[in-house]
């Protein structure tokens, strides 16, 4: 299943819960603020996540995916390709 659209496993996301969050697919604006460039690239491209992207991965997702605060080096990377693996 598709929980966000850079990769982000959000059942396992901190803030999930605390947020009331049901993941940037299941959203029309994310919790923290009013436009995520992630989500909004994809749905402008109406792709269910980036790794359906061509340009995959691009630099607005890798400078989220390597970012020093809010990263996961690169692990939302690896979902997106298992994503576009499985269909």
């Amino acid at each position: 299943m598709i929980e966000s659209r850079c990769g982000i496993l959000c059942g396992q996301c901190a803030f999930k819960e605390s947020a009331g969050c049901k993941g940037c697919a299941n959203i029309a604006k994310p919790f923290w603020g009013e436009i995520c460039p992630v989500k909004s690239c994809c749905e402008g491209k109406a792709l269910a996540h980036c790794g359906q992207c061509p340009v995959f991965p691009c630099e607005t997702l890798n400078a989220f995916a390597y970012d020093p605060k809010q990263g996961d080096n690169g692990l939302r990377l690896e979902q997106c390709r298992k994503w576009r693996e499985e269909k």
